[in-house]
């Protein structure tokens, strides 16, 4: 598993999935939807996949002394990994905004602000598109655009969704809006139950993926 991982980074990561972390900083600019950060992260595994087909990556590694399900799993791996670091680092450069700016700049007014929730709604965007995405590119590793297109769709959704809660409802406008230091228990709280709603998604398209890829002829 170790080998197909360093693989997988050494041959099959395209320059966007590293590029795409440092627009984390994207969350210093006012008046933008902060969720849109993380799309970029789902744009730059479309790209990944798409450097491995047209190097014939799938063929090689299952000509590899390795098991089959290994092949989906090194490559989903080394994806949730950066898709953990983004996250990170939304987090911590969010924080370092709010300490750095009055807190009349911090709110955002085209969206959640870069807290704790944006993290956890950034946590529940990209486990839905995992969801979505992996086990249909699993199914057929040489059919990437459709897979990105209905994930990219919904992925765009629930932003529109978050964007809306941000204006229609107390719990987001107020409660769940501002610095971390103001209503930290349910902001903590929104948190969590998105990294756990992105553990689980997560856990899931790793089961559909392994099963799907396992049917696949190659």
């Amino acid at each position: 598993m170790l080998s197909l991982i360093r693989k997988e980074l050494a041959l099959c990561m395209h320059p966007t999935a590293f590029l795409f972390l440092f627009f984390a900083v994207l969350v210093f600019i006012p008046y933008y939807p902060y969720e849109v950060v993380f799309f970029f992260s789902c744009l730059s595994l479309f790209f990944c996949c798409m450097k491995a087909r047209e190097n014939g990556d799938i063929a090689f590694s299952c000509a590899l002394p390795v098991k089959k399900e290994h092949i989906p799993l090194a490559k989903m791996l080394v994806v949730f990994g950066l898709q953990a670091v983004i996250l990170l680092l939304v987090g911590s450069i969010g924080a370092v905004k709010g300490v750095v700016l009055p807190a009349e700049q911090y709110i955002n007014q085209a969206g959640i602000s870069a807290n704790l929730v944006l993290v956890g709604n950034g946590a529940v965007l990209l486990g839905v598109f995992n969801l979505i995405f992996f086990p249909r590119y699993f199914k057929a590793p040489d059919k990437i655009g459709v897979p990105f297109v209905v994930g990219a769709i919904v992925v765009f959704l629930l932003i529109s969704i978050f964007i809306v809660l941000r204006w229609v409802t107390p719990l987001y406008s107020i409660t769940l809006n501002g610095l971390n230091s103001v209503n930290t228990g349910a902001k903590v709280l929104a948190c969590l139950i998105g990294l756990l709603a992105y553990i689980l998604l997560t856990m899931a398209s790793c089961r559909i993926s392994m099963r799907n890829f396992a049917k696949v002829d190659m």
